[in-house]
């Protein structure tokens, strides 16, 4: 529920677009994943990064457009072989990869944070975005809006239009194992406590 209101909350903030070239960070995660989905039914060129082998393989059955590992160095010069600039990149995890994620995107290009997988937010200023052309975007809906959005996340689920990728399961008895796992970045999209 929180992931689906999240990921239409950013992909109606960035105005996806047929044609647009976009950057999703931490794609196997919970809100890129689904990010992944609404960039693709908008008609984007998809470009998922993701950090570690197992989640790239996971990716790519997915059958994406481009995939790359964000952890392998030289990740950026794959994606510009790819797609070249991009114009939208969605930050799930902050830091130093959200700055070369940022040097990505061309004049005109759209930003939106909303992660810091990296343990701290995107530190880009303002003013180096405005010198290159790009907005960073921040939405900050109200409550009307939310409920909006999360009535839209489940009527997309209910309906099969936006799938949630469920990763590991763990049974309660074991939640500080799923917690750990969580906290070393071990996960693919949603991690589940089975109470029986």
């Amino acid at each position: 529920m929180a992931d689906g209101r999240t990921a239409l909350m950013l992909a109606r903030a960035a105005g996806l677009r047929q044609g647009d070239r976009v950057l999703v960070e931490a794609a196997a995660g919970g809100v890129g994943s689904l990010l992944v989905q609404l960039a693709a039914r908008a008609g984007a060129t998809v470009v998922a990064a993701a950090g570690g082998p197992a989640k790239v393989t996971t990716l790519r059955a997915g059958r994406l457009d481009v995939v790359v590992d964000y952890r392998q160095p030289g990740w950026t010069d794959r994606v510009r072989d790819a797609v070249g600039a991009v114009d939208v990149v969605f930050d799930g995890v902050g830091g130093p990869l959200a700055r070369e994620a940022f040097g990505l995107l061309d004049p005109g290009g759209r930003m939106l944070s909303f992660g810091l997988a990296s343990g701290t937010w995107a530190d880009i200023p303002a003013e180096s975005a405005a010198a290159r052309g790009v907005t960073l975007l921040r939405p900050r809906p109200g409550p009307d809006e939310l409920r909006a959005l999360t009535e839209a996340a489940l009527a997309e689920g209910a309906a099969g239009r936006l799938r949630p990728l469920i990763g590991r399961r763990f049974p309660l008895e074991r939640a500080a194992e799923a917690h750990a796992a969580i906290e070393a970045r071990e996960t693919m999209g949603k991690t589940l406590l089975d109470v029986r």
